[in-house]
């Protein structure tokens, strides 16, 4: 339970110029008040995110949007009232007094409201935006716990609120509403059908000239351990090849049998798409922390429930040195 006294505190750090990890009902975010630039400049240094990879503006209410993008249409508006506070991410175009951090130099702006109580304490009681990536370093698995923001930055970080484990487990949907057709820029929990129905038409696939967006980039979400990204039929004789040469090999499978192999390590996930989002990065974690040679994914299906997990798996195996085909 996160205390007033501790929400104002991070308020008042964040007022001061000072970095606050908090939690969101997707992944904690590492937050900087998102007018202050030298501000989101110290966010950027902490995490190691490049300057032109920009990061999404958290508000407590659709009612600020105004603060930050303009000529907001009423696909915006429509989705807003669907889906807000929840788990989606709109990219509209910028007013110009935002800052060229936040939006890594375009003319777009990233914003969405977040569920998490903690998180709409947070943003209530600061009053305005609050620029939040991921609470890890660039690159790597995000975080849904606040040990996990703590083992990864320890002092750099000014405050962490400790709101326990995030309720979706993967980042936000992503949708860009800039332009002349809706575009989804990354899947998220809430699904693309679930979008369309409120949109009345089709999301259409991000073609060149569509807008940089975070977490979007191909080597993403990575572990430190080597992770492939295997056939349900392969994954034991992936194991065991790798075993025959010495390596210790971590597992994430939909299989709860786990095989008797000396120097195999073994999650079994859940086999709904809600449950293995949930659990993905803290699992990735524990089995990246083991210190074994590599990790193997069961690749799980590819239905439209599970395309933000197969999205996320497939950046992290493009993030992470492979280990040898056996």
């Amino acid at each position: 339970m996160v205390t007033d006294r501790e929400i104002e505190r991070a308020v008042a750090v964040l007022r001061a110029g000072g970095l606050v990890a908090f939690p969101t009902e997707t992944v904690y975010g590492l937050g900087a008040d998102a007018s202050n630039p030298p501000a989101v400049r110290k966010l950027f240094e902490a995490k190691g995110r490049p300057a032109t990879h920009p990061v999404i503006v958290h508000l407590a209410d659709a009612v600020q949007l105004a603060n930050w993008a303009r000529e907001i249409p009423a696909s915006a508006q429509r989705l807003a009232r669907k889906f807000w506070p929840g788990p989606l991410t709109l990219i509209l175009r910028r007013v110009s007094n935002v800052s060229d951090l936040v939006t890594g130099g375009q003319e777009t702006v990233a914003v969405r409201v977040p569920s998490n109580p903690v998180a709409q304490q947070l943003l209530a009681r600061f009053g305005g935006g609050v620029a939040a990536p991921s609470a890890n370093r660039h690159g790597r698995v995000s975080a849904t716990t606040a040990g996990h923001v703590r083992r990864e930055f320890g002092t750099a970080v000014d405050c962490v609120l400790d709101g326990g484990e995030a309720q979706v487990g993967i980042e936000s949907a992503i949708v860009d509403l800039s332009g002349i057709s809706p575009v989804l820029l990354r899947p998220g929990s809430i699904t693309a059908a679930e979008i369309e129905a409120v949109l009345g038409v089709s999301l259409t696939a991000p073609a060149g000239d569509a807008p940089r967006a975070p977490g979007t980039l191909a080597a993403h979400y990575a572990p430190q351990t080597p992770l492939m990204l295997v056939e349900d039929k392969r994954v034991l004789e992936h194991a065991a090849s790798l075993l025959r040469q010495g390596k210790r090999v971590a597992v994430l499978a939909l299989s709860a049998h786990r095989p008797v192999l000396q120097g195999l390590e073994w999650i079994a996930a859940p086999r709904d798409a809600a449950g293995y989002a949930h659990e993905l990065y803290a699992s990735l974690r524990r089995l990246d922390e083991l210190g074994c040679d590599a990790i193997l994914v069961e690749r799980p299906p590819q239905a439209p429930a599970w395309a933000a997990i197969n999205d996320r798996l497939a950046r992290a195996a493009t993030g992470s040195p492979v280990p040898d085909e056996p």
